[in-house]
């Protein structure tokens, strides 16, 4: 018998690579949107769309009724534990089974970083919630780089105030591959499990920088930058002061050592190794180019 799972987050990155891990297989996907007019692409994909907002309790009700389980997935912000709050809420007012939750690497009460340690808080309610639940925290995402991906095109080099930073930084689409593992196990087989998600190997700024040159055909360059420097184009480019300062955190931490680690639980999940950055670079390839990214 097949089963109901909600996305939450259901257009953002990773729940997007989780709808195609999760096709052909035996569930029923419901989408949680705040907008109405991103609903016709999810029902291409046959998801059932419904429209509501973690921002309001009251609006999440019939998106929750008769699901078994629920990925969620709550936007970085000052606000993410009252979101998480808010789903936690419905499901346990609906009766799903079922909560598989997407956290962030290293959350912690003292985790350098914000982000880390409002985490860390929806972390514990999921833990406590009383549903069967599954908790994956992964590593800095490879599509990161994709925000590069114009200025790499452009002069052939991208700045990050990462300084030498060595990060087991992980591709999306295994996050996706993992969470689509455990949404189609049976339910208790991760149940009070919270996993770690790395790539392969941790890799410095330069050695994507290599990797990318090998993928192009032409010389890429990493060029650090300050705290300062990283800001100002932040801000430049509209990022909300609130992410401008949390990722500065992260990029603090990193360049600290914080993020030179990896671990086994991809691939004992997957029965196969994560994929590394020279294969993201390869695949991704297009969106380096001019064309791309123009």
């Amino acid at each position: 018998m097949s089963r109901s799972v909600l996305l939450t987050g259901a257009t953002g990155t990773v729940s997007t690579a989780l709808m195609k891990a999760l096709e052909g297989a035996d569930v029923d996907l419901r989408a949680l949107v705040r907008e109405g007019s991103k609903a016709q692409g999810l029902r291409e994909r046959d998801v059932e769309v419904f429209v509501g907002d973690l921002d309001d309790a009251g609006s999440l009700p019939p998106a929750f009724e008769g699901v078994q389980d629920v990925w969620l997935l709550t936007p970085n912000g000052p606000r993410a534990p009252e979101h998480n709050m808010n789903a936690v809420w419905a499901a346990r007012q609906a009766g799903v089974e079922r909560i598989v939750r997407l956290s962030v690497v290293g959350a912690a009460h003292d985790a350098p970083n914000r982000s880390g340690r409002l985490h860390a808080l929806s972390d514990q309610e999921t833990e406590r919630c009383g549903l069967r639940w599954t908790i994956l925290r992964p590593h800095w995402f490879m599509q990161n780089l994709l925000n590069e991906a114009g200025d790499i095109s452009a002069t052939g080099a991208f700045s990050l105030n990462m300084a030498s930073a060595r990060i087991g930084m992980i591709d999306v689409r295994d996050i996706a591959a993992c969470a689509a593992r455990v949404l189609l196990d049976d339910p208790g087989r991760h149940h009070g499990r919270t996993y770690t998600l790395t790539g392969p190997r941790s890799v410095t700024f330069g050695e994507v920088a290599g990797q990318a040159s090998l993928a192009l055909g032409r010389s890429i360059a990493y060029l650090p930058v300050s705290d300062d420097t990283r800001r100002a184009t932040l801000l430049g480019y509209g990022v909300p002061q609130w992410i401008v300062d949390m990722l500065e955190e992260y990029a603090q931490a990193y360049a600290r050592g914080w993020g030179d680690f990896t671990t086994g639980t991809v691939a004992d999940l997957l029965g196969r190794p994560p994929r590394d950055i020279a294969g993201f670079v390869r695949d991704h390839a297009a969106a380096f180019t001019s064309a791309g990214g123009a």
